[in-house]
């Protein structure tokens, strides 16, 4: 038998046809019309949120043009700013796909090595407690645990420092945080639209005011340093609407955690390896964490990968002895995300990649501002973290006309303004900790040419909505009661 042969199908029961799967790959590679994809996801997958996308006459398929382009259904070209920092050098990036084609070409490595030591793990267990340890250099002994997003990095930082500091009960975080949607991670993502379907969740959850350093010490003192285990917390809070916090925050932090030995957790899914101007921002910003999470750009963009980087001590009581298999992951450490993850990397730092987002996102930034200042009725204000763009836009409807719908109305906005870029020919992103606010994470790789166009196309949409309200007054009425139905359920 060949490599590549299967065994023969067994024959079908007499008088019976054999039973086919309604879509094949070969189907598939010969293309399927736009209409019928989007059929098959209301059907099949996360309907009502298909239908929110065909309301708004974005739902794709998209097509890919290059790393930095896409095609939607209707042939409009957009700029690609979405992927939620996940893209760091855009769609099927060419160093990296030839690598992947090399792999899997001449990989003899076990493709799950559950089991055993791996090449391609030792690898990239290596050369991310390098990268760390560059930067901080208590890290130099860590160890890292990987895993399959960042949700299941932060479960993972959650349990290690429960069991490092075993006698203590609370875990503080903090307001308009994101640290993902498993139970674990949710609990500590203090956003009732995300959590009330789910309780009761994890129990002895303190959330305080972000950046607010003097709530932080009263509250460690109140409830008595030994009964803290941990802090989580994201150095720049990107789900938030890319907030930093004040400078002083990080470092008081720094100093509970010295001062008291209570374990810090820096969630980096979104601002680390490079995407905010750092490596690692809260490294920083002042802080030398206990624990790590990492995810979207290690994967780039092809491979689901999450990784917590925590010091040995740590690991070592969670996952110490025979006691080694108490927290694992099937899929966590396999090959082909080790290898991956350890191109992504290296693409990452010998292309310095950080330095490149920092400049760059001074100058979008610049351009984001001036637009204000000409726009003000359009977008409110502007952040931004290295290459991650927040617009916060004006409100499309003054909420005082809709008593008790704020939340609604604030939604509505980000909502319409995606549509917007859209139109415009930009790919951009909803913030889902906060609203009227859209947020641009074009790949760390996107030519110069192209980044200063995407602001152009910025612009083109804020000239098309001089006031935000337009959006709204010039969004076909179908939408709007589409999109009305749909907000009722």
């Amino acid at each position: 038998m060949t490599h590549d042969a299967l065994p023969s199908p067994t024959a079908a029961s007499e008088g019976s046809a054999p039973w086919r799967l309604p879509l094949s790959t070969q189907e598939l590679s010969q293309g399927l019309a736009a209409e019928r994809v989007v059929e098959l996801e209301i059907a099949h997958g996360n309907g009502d949120l298909i239908k929110v996308f065909k309301a708004l006459e974005i739902a794709g398929p998209f097509t890919v043009l290059s790393p930095w382009e896409l095609q939607d259904e209707t042939g409009r070209h957009l700029i690609h700013a979405g992927g939620y920092a996940a893209m760091p050098f855009g769609e099927m990036y060419p160093p990296l796909v030839s690598f992947m084609r090399q792999y899997l070409d001449t990989n003899t490595s076990m493709g799950l090595p559950q089991q055993s030591a791996a090449t391609w793990r030792a690898a990239l267990e290596t050369n991310l407690v390098a990268l760390l340890a560059h930067q901080a250099p208590s890290h130099a002994d860590s160890q890292v645990f990987f895993s399959n997003s960042g949700a299941e990095a932060v479960e993972a930082a959650i349990k290690f420092v429960k069991a490092a500091r075993s006698r203590a009960s609370y875990l503080i975080n903090f307001s308009k945080a994101y640290h993902g949607k498993t139970t674990g991670a949710l609990s500590l993502t203090p956003n009732p639209e995300f959590q009330e379907p789910f309780k009761p969740l994890l129990p002895n959850i303190i959330t305080l005011p972000y950046g607010d350093s003097r709530a932080l010490l009263s509250k460690v003192r109140e409830l008595g340093p030994d009964k803290v285990a941990g802090i989580v917390l994201e150095p720049i809070q990107g789900e938030g609407g890319v907030i930093h916090p004040p400078a002083d925050f990080l470092p008081a932090v720094e100093h509970l955690r010295r001062e008291y030995g209570i374990l810090v957790v820096a969630d980096e899914i979104q601002s680390g390896l490079g995407r905010t101007g750092h490596w690692f921002a809260s490294v920083a910003g002042g802080l030398d964490p206990d624990v790590i999470t990492l995810a979207k750009p290690l994967g780039g963009g092809i491979v689901p990968i999450g990784a917590t980087i925590a010091r040995k001590a740590i690991v070592k009581q969670a996952l110490g002895g025979l006691n080694s298999k108490r927290h694992s992951s099937t899929f966590g450490g396999g090959s082909l995300a080790m290898a991956v993850g350890l191109k992504s990397l290296e693409l990452l730092v010998e292309n310095n990649l950080a330095e490149r987002a920092r400049h760059l996102g001074e100058r979008g930034l610049a351009r984001l501002q001036a637009l204000q200042a000409r726009y003000p009725e359009f977008l409110k204000t502007a952040r931004s973290a290295g290459m991650l763009f927040a617009l916060q836009l004006q409100p499309v409807i003054n909420p005082k006309l809709i008593p008790g719908q704020a939340e609604l109305v604030s939604q509505l906005g980000s909502t319409l303004a995606i549509r917007s870029l859209h139109l415009a020919g930009i790919h951009a992103c909803y913030t889902q900790n906060a609203f009227r606010i859209v947020r641009l994470t074009p790949a760390l790789t996107i030519p110069d040419a192209l980044f200063e166009t995407m602001f152009d196309r910025v612009e083109e949409a804020a000239r098309s909505y001089p006031k935000a309200w337009q959006m709204l007054r010039k969004t076909p009425l179908k939408t709007l009661l589409d999109l009305a139905k749909l907000a009722l359920r």
